[in-house]
């Protein structure tokens, strides 16, 4: 869905059936995908500028409009990148599309094992060098019962000093009572699909960053966070830290 969403060519057809369902609710899903998308890509260029050469990319999906080892490629070759996703459809089309890059792949495991994942990763990272954690648009698809905190705080134990972790995040903060109503149909949307959401407001999307440096200027939406270009508020977190 995120990838139709983003103009991509690499979804299905139960993709596009509840995009357009989601996108009759509410026509602004594309610019708010749009610019959660903006977000990954100043996020990434800002850490390879910080000298970071090493992400892993959970919840990832199919790598798709603008992906992470693209952006960190053009501007370090030798950059190298995991995507996680647990659907063996999205993780065997992406190892397809980087079948001719060899510092990236992709592999079929659950984000809420950090066990798995880490084992997996570290075929390609090494974990005695600073590796920048992204979890963009995914953790909203995790409730509470399975305990997210704990999963990112396993994955963020794994490295060392000098790593970051990156987040987005949807909310409900400071939206009017039409856009909440406007939330709710979409929520139900999701709730017939294998991802249902789990809102969190600005303090329980900080507790992913408890022990971390904050990068300014903090938990913000995500056009709000170091902007290059104007776009409208969007309900959906965005910020970066720094593991001390």
């Amino acid at each position: 869905m995120y990838d139709y969403y983003l103009g991509g060519s690499h979804n299905f057809e139960a993709d596009r059936a509840a995009a357009k369902q989601v996108e009759q609710i509410f026509p602004a899903i594309a610019q708010s995908a749009g610019a959660n998308r903006s977000f990954l890509r100043r996020a990434v260029r800002h850490l390879v500028a910080q000298g970071v050469d090493q992400f892993l990319d959970l919840g990832s999906g199919i790598p798709t409009v603008g992906n992470v080892h693209e952006i960190a490629q053009q501007d370090n070759p030798d950059a190298r990148v995991v995507y996680v996703d647990f659907e063996p459809v999205a993780v065997a089309h992406a190892n397809a599309l980087l079948a001719d890059n060899s510092h990236a792949i992709a592999l079929q495991a659950d984000l809420r094992t950090p066990a798995t994942v880490l084992k997996g990763a570290r075929e390609v990272l090494d974990f005695d060098r600073p590796v920048a954690v992204l979890i963009i648009a995914a953790l909203h698809f995790v409730p509470d019962s399975d305990d997210p905190y704990g999963a990112v705080a396993e994955y963020m134990s794994a490295f060392p000093s000098g790593s970051y972790l990156a987040i987005t995040h949807g909310t409900h903060d400071d939206i009017t009572p039409e856009e909440k109503a406007e939330a709710a149909r979409v929520m139900a949307v999701y709730k017939n699909t294998d991802n249902q959401i789990s809102i969190r407001n600005r303090a329980e999307v900080g507790r992913f960053f408890e022990g971390m440096e904050m990068l300014e200027p903090g938990i913000v939406p995500v056009n709000e966070w170091r902007p290059d270009s104007y776009e409208d508020r969007i309900s959906i977190y965005g910020a970066v830290a720094r593991k001390p």
